[in-house]
């Protein structure tokens, strides 16, 4: 059998349902009739079943009643406050944008830092703590320190004070008196002599060199006897020192006051090389 005989007839009454519908449609959309005896008489009973509900029943009509005998009055039903007038929420307190929190960002990256570089200012300006290079050191009774200088074959390194403490011949002081200041004397007087650790020449810290019995630079070949003066190399002047005094045999540097090294020429002890140099003072710039 041919499927075109079946399926034709198939197609054909498809379409003529979905015109009959569509016609059917448009008739409703357009229809403007009246409603039936039955519906009318079915919404008037709704008014006035609606109506009863919402009228006062025998008991409150006689309640009324008897209070107006009595004289008395309704007492009326408060009204409601008015509701409170809306106010919107404020955008900082319902979310941050994606803007406000960069830029908030930013702002505190940059309070952060100035915070921290007022802080270091602060800190480098703030008086120093007691104790210490820069300040007053009680190095110790002078005995002790003798006793140092011998243990450490001619000199005695104090780290505390970034100095040494060498042995001053009391044979030199006439000559030490006409070059010193008394700041300096004191602690001769007393056989001792305080000597910043520095380098005059670039700052190098200086080695004692125990053949020679000289402070001798290894960056550059300066010299220096054992009282820190000038002996060679390229150096401008003698050791710098520090203030010294005594008190009850106990000596006391100030390494917060930095004196000047002697001048190129200044030889108080007369000291010259006990022994091979560490270093050759020959050199320099």
């Amino acid at each position: 059998m041919n499927p075109l005989v079946i399926v034709v007839p198939v197609l054909v009454v498809a379409a003529a349902l979905v015109l009959f519908g569509s016609l059917r449609q448009r008739e409703s959309d357009t229809a403007t009739g009246y409603l039936s005896r039955e519906t009318r008489s079915r919404d008037r009973k709704s008014r006035q079943a609606a109506a009863l509900a919402t009228a006062p029943g025998g008991r409150e009509v006689e309640g009324a009643a008897r209070l107006a005998r009595k004289g008395g009055e309704l007492v009326p039903v408060a009204e409601a406050a008015p509701p409170a007038p809306f106010v919107a929420p404020d955008d900082e307190e319902i979310g941050v944008y994606r803007r406000q929190f960069l830029n908030r960002s930013i702002v505190g990256g940059f309070v952060l830092g100035l915070s921290g570089f007022g802080a270091a200012v602060l800190a480098f300006l703030w008086p120093r703590p007691r104790g210490g290079f820069g300040s007053k050191i009680s190095v110790g009774k002078i005995a002790d320190i003798e006793k140092a200088i011998q243990n450490g074959n001619g000199f005695a390194y104090y780290p505390e004070g970034r100095m040494w403490i060498t042995a001053y011949p009391s044979s030199a002081l006439e000559k030490a008196k006409a070059t010193y200041s008394p700041a300096e004397l004191a602690g001769m007087e007393a056989g001792v002599i305080a000597l910043y650790q520095k380098c005059v020449h670039l700052g190098c810290r200086v080695p004692a060199c125990l053949t020679s019995q000289w402070f001798e630079c290894g960056c550059h070949g300066s010299q220096y006897n054992q009282a820190g003066e000038k002996k060679g190399g390229p150096a401008p002047r003698g050791l710098d020192r520090f203030a010294m005094s005594v008190s009850g045999g106990a000596l006391t540097v100030d390494t917060g006051v930095i004196i000047q090294g002697p001048p190129i020429g200044t030889n108080t002890t007369g000291q010259e090389a006990e022994g091979p140099h560490c270093v050759s003072g020959s050199g320099g710039h």
